[in-house]
């Protein structure tokens, strides 16, 4: 019995990633619902749960289950991503960088979090930082180039030099 509630409760979530990939956050929710309280949900339909409530801005509900999620697995990179994400668009832009550097000592590497804590730190007015973190960025994936223009984030660095130089150089 124990093993056959395991076995639903896998489908379950299977299912719901399912209906994330398709964007359908709120058929997700729905299933989701049916594995009980988010107390009793684990890492991977909090995870799960988050992403849901994310994709329908639903950004400050988002952030219990992505917090729960990212504690329960902290190797979790998606999880403190999506957490930095919602954090930053509730305001909270020091927990956003918090949540970023989290998952840059899982993976230094990754150019998707060097890139975000260079727009979190530009938005929090911290140059040098977010010249840092935009320069790894760029030198481990240059396609962000394509991004900078767009990005909103930089524009206190627009006019700045430093920061003119390092989108204008060639990795």
């Amino acid at each position: 019995m124990v093993e056959l509630r395991r076995v639903r409760r896998q489908q379950i979530v299977r299912q719901a990633e399912g209906y994330l990939e398709l964007g359908m956050a709120q058929h997700a929710l729905e299933v989701l619902a049916r594995l009980g309280t988010q107390t009793s949900l684990t890492g991977e339909a909090l995870y799960l749960r988050g992403e849901a409530l994310r994709e329908l801005h639903r950004y400050g509900e988002a952030v219990v289950p992505l917090k729960l999620a990212a504690k329960e697995n902290p190797e979790n990179i998606r999880a403190w991503l999506a957490l930095g994400w919602c954090y930053k668009r509730v305001g909270r832009l020091y927990d956003a960088i918090k949540s970023l550097e989290s998952a840059q000592l899982i993976d230094p590497e990754d150019p998707l979090i060097n890139y975000n804590l260079a727009c979190y730190f530009s938005l929090a007015r911290r140059k040098d930082l977010a010249l840092d973190y935009l320069s790894r960025a760029l030198e481990l994936d240059f396609n962000y180039r394509e991004l900078i223009d767009q990005e909103q984030d930089f524009d206190s660095l627009r006019n700045d030099r430093d920061f003119q130089n390092i989108i204008a150089s060639p990795v």
